[in-house]
Parts: C-alpha cells; structure tokens; sequence
C-alpha cells in the first residue's frame, strides 16, 4: 500500500525530474525495510513534490537539462534535496498568493503591454537536445562513395541527416577479416583502424528522426534567402522527381517499394498535382508525405538545403577525429552509471554505443568494474544508439566464443558484410552470469541492435518498454543544389530470426513501465540468483 501511494507521489513530479530522479528513487523506497522508514520515505516525497513545483522551474519542460559529465566512471549518483533550509509554514500561503498574483500581473501586462500593440512578434527559443557527436561544420554531403564507404564530411553530417548507424561501412575484405571469428588478431586490428576510416568513426546522432523534410538554417543577413532560392519551376520539380527515383531505384532496401514510390510520384505528376507548388519546402515535404504513403517508410525525406553554397568550409577530418575526441572524454564516452546493486548485481547505464577506437578503454574499464558480480543490467534506456562495432565489443563480455550478432547488406554497393563478438576477454566471468537489458520507447538503433541480437541469442532478459523501431542505416544522397533524399540503404538480418526490429521495435520479456524497469529487473535478478 506504502509503495502505491510513494509512486503515485512521484508520478505528480514534473517529468523531467521523474526522468533524471525517479527510477533511483523508487529502487531506495524498495530497499527499505522497516515501515517507519517507509513512511518518512512517503513524507519525503511529498514534500519534494512541492518543492519540485513551487522551487525548481529548470524541471518544469519535458526534456531534463544534460547532466555534467562525470570525471570518473565510479561516480556515486545522487539526487538533489534540501537539508539546512527549512521554510517556515507560515511564510507558505502568503508566498503561494504572491507568486500567483505576480504570474498573472505579469500575464496580463505582456498581454497589454507595447508588444502587444505594436504587433512585434519575439521568437520562441528552440531548445536542442543534446548531442555527444561532432558537430556538423558544412552543409550537408551527398551520398556514398564508389568504394562503398562514406566520405569524412558525410560522417559528420549524419546528425543533419538523422542517419541510423547500427552496422558501419565497411570495405568487403576489410569485413570478412573483421567478421571471421577464427581470426581475432584481423578483427582487433580492423577495430584499431577505425578511427582512420571516415564512416565508421562517427556514431548517430541523439536526435530524434523527423518524419517531414526539414530545411537547414541560411546564414546572414535577409537578403541571403533571394527570390531565386525559394522560386521552384516545373523543370526543377521535374529533375527532382526523377533524383529521387533514381536514387529510391538504386539504394532503398526494398526494390519492390522503390518501384512503387516511383509508380505514385509519376502519377502525381502527370495529374499536374505539382504545377501550383512554386516554394520548395512545401514542394519537399509534400514528396515526403507521398512517399511515406506509397512506401511506409517514414525515415525517407526529401530535404530542401535551402543554399547551395555551404556557410562554412568543411574541416580536416583529423580534426573532426579530434573534436570527437574531446566530446567523449567531456562526457565519459557517455558511460553515465557503473554500480553494484544490493546482491552484487553489477548495473551500467550509458547513453550511446561509440566508436571503440576512442571509448574501447572506458568501456572495458567498466565492464572490469563489473567482473565480479553475480548479475549484470544493461540500462538502455536513454541510449540512442551509435557503431555497431562497439555493439559486438560489449556483447563479446557475454560469451564464452565469438557469436554472430548480425548480417548487414548495402544494396547501393551490393556488399555483404556480418558483425561478430570479438574473441574471449582473458579473464572474464560474465559469461555464464544473469544478463538483463533495460528498454524504453528511446532505446533507438544500435541500442535496438544489442537488446535484439542478445534476445535472439536467448542470452539476456529484456525489461521495460517497446523500442523506437529503427533497424536500417540510412544516408543522404543529393539530387541537386536545392534538394536531396535520405534513403535507408543497408539491411539489417538477425541469422535466427532472418528479420529485424525495423518499423516495429523490440519486444521485451517482461514489460513493465520505463520506470520501473530498473526495480523489476532487480527483483528478476535476485530471484534468479535465489534459484541458482
């Protein structure tokens, strides 16, 4: 009864405390034993409820500030309360109507203030979410190389484009060496050598995926955006049109649908659907809306650039390697969370898979941390995925011999490659240990791929909710100066199921809300560890 009424307490919390604080509060209500305890637990929480609301604006959005990135990996985690002030009841009431009535003063004066009169319009501030990639310094590049790899600016405009990266491109003999779980000593030195190859070296973004095309940003002053940048005529929507078939023919990774789209996107334009249309991002996002609607595929976009010139010159990729560098050592490689629970079960919480050759130490560092316990709980939650080599390098932690993960196919190069665990980790004692991986509506891509592969493997219990559904890399390809289309491009293929996650998420064991996740897979691991 005690623990309805302290979660129903926490879920009155705004949501971005619940997201940071709620999971670690719930598992501290759940350890404690004795009633009274539980019951000044209760209080506790009530009267962080009102001080969440009434004292702590930075968590009133939906979308919680990043935390600071924590110096070492055994950080203790904590949660804000407030132990030396004590304010006095009576200075509550008085302040609750203060507070109101200077919120609808304020109200009522920017309502009728020379703003209002004067009709000037302010700007919403725009949040971003974010992101532990290297930003993008140019406009974005076009498509994928002859070779089959990306170039080293199209690996740092992946964020602009929302690519998935899962798999990472590979050259075929540089895949069959990485893949072939008789030869170790090729496939380490291929990870070695990853931070050279430009694809493979920058992980996804953060960002959501959009499902309507989204124009990039014009710098400068107003005078920049001309008449000619936004004038479109039927020629270009002509060119245009069959860009984005050719490409859809070409590199989507369903031929059949490609055919399909490309059926519709004629049609339409024979009936003249188009012939009124003369500004280019609605011209964009209505073949966006066309093709998800012939195709089903909601991660095709057509993108309007807006300039053809790029703002600024793309760097040297040694220094876009350097830049990536420094974001992961300013945030630990986002390995935000290595504990051991009560019953020495070992938990790691980190927010993206990155690339080994720069976070392969601090992920083994933890995984070290974690040798010695009798459980372990992958917390993935939050992750929104990254390179799929550092997929295979975790899940080597879980076997015993090299396991194949997965197979990709890039229909543009028409190159098949597989991802494989790495050889035995000399020492190790996770392999035969109860794994648990923790899964919410977030859990996006590569992190999809490691819940997934492991299921199939039947080696770890999925706890929580149904992930996003993004199984397929994507890339940009460019149609002309004004215009390109992100088409997903390589195939994901689990050897066991011969499918993927794609379009409908992964399906936990046992679901549960994502907040709960944690204290349910607890309480499994325990009871596993009992049986044992």
């Amino acid at each position: 009864m005690l623990r309805h009424l302290y979660r129903c307490a926490l879920r009155l919390h705004p949501p971005g405390f619940r997201k940071r604080f709620g999971a670690e509060m719930l598992s501290i209500f759940d350890q404690s034993k004795e009633k009274r305890a539980s019951l000044r637990l209760l209080l506790d929480v009530a009267m962080s409820l009102s001080r969440q609301w009434l004292l702590r604006s930075e968590f009133w959005g939906e979308t919680p500030a990043a935390p600071a990135p924590q110096p070492a990996l055994d950080g203790v985690p904590s949660f804000c309360t407030i132990d030396s002030f004590h304010p006095s009841p009576a200075a509550f009431v008085p302040g609750l109507v203060l507070s109101l009535a200077i919120f609808s003063l304020t109200g009522i004066a920017i309502k009728h203030s020379w703003i209002h009169v004067l009709r000037i319009r302010i700007p919403e501030a725009q949040l971003e979410t974010p992101q532990w990639i290297p930003e993008t310094t140019a406009a974005p590049q076009v498509g994928l190389s002859g070779s089959g790899q990306e170039s080293p600016a199209l690996a740092s405009s992946e964020s602009t484009a929302a690519l998935v990266s899962p798999p990472t491109a590979e050259t075929p003999k540089e895949s069959q060496s990485a893949s072939n779980p008789q030869n170790p000593q090729r496939r380490a030195q291929s990870l070695s050598n990853s931070a050279k190859q430009s694809a493979t070296a920058i992980a996804e973004s953060k960002t959501q995926p959009e499902t309507t095309a989204v124009s990039s940003t014009v710098s400068g002053s107003p005078a920049a955006v001309s008449a000619h940048n936004w004038k479109l005529d039927a020629a270009e929507q002509q060119l245009v049109i069959d860009g984005a078939i050719q490409n859809l023919q070409k590199y989507y990774v369903d031929p059949s649908a490609a055919q399909r789209i490309a059926a519709v996107l004629l049609a339409h334009k024979e009936h003249s659907d188009y012939s009124a249309i003369t500004d280019r991002q609605v011209f964009a996002n209505l073949l966006t809306r066309q093709i998800d609607a012939a195709g089903r595929d909601k991660y095709i976009v057509v993108v309007n650039t807006t300039s053809a010139v790029p703002d600024r010159p793309a760097l040297p990729f040694s220094q876009e390697v350097a830049r990536y560098r420094k974001q992961m050592a300013e945030s630990n490689c986002t390995f935000e969370k290595v504990q051991i629970l009560p019953h020495n079960i070992g938990y790691l919480k980190f927010n993206s898979f990155p690339d080994v050759s720069v976070c392969g130490e601090v992920a083994a560092a933890a995984m070290k941390k974690l040798n010695g316990t009798d459980a372990i709980i992958f917390d993935l939650r939050d992750n929104l995925g990254g390179n799929a080599r550092m997929v295979a390098f975790l899940a080597t932690y879980l076997f015993d011999q090299p396991t194949h993960l997965n197979d990709f196919y890039n229909r543009g190069d028409n190159n098949r490659f597989e991802s494989w665990t790495l050889a035995p980790v000399p020492g190790n004692r996770l392999t035969d240990k109860p794994a648990f991986v923790l899964t919410s509506a977030s859990t996006f891509s590569a992190a999809e791929a490691f819940a997934y592969d492991l299921k199939m493997l039947k080696r770890v219990t999925l706890v929580g909710e149904t992930t996003s559904g993004r199984g397929h890399m994507g890339a940009p390809h460019s149609i002309d100066d004004h215009f390109m289309i992100r088409i997903p491009g390589i195939l994901v293929t689990n050897p066991i199921s011969k499918t993927n996650w794609e379009g409908k998420g992964v399906e936990p064991d046992v679901k549960v809300n994502a907040v709960d996740a944690l204290a349910t897979a607890e309480k499994l691991a325990l009871s596993s560890l009992q049986k044992k």
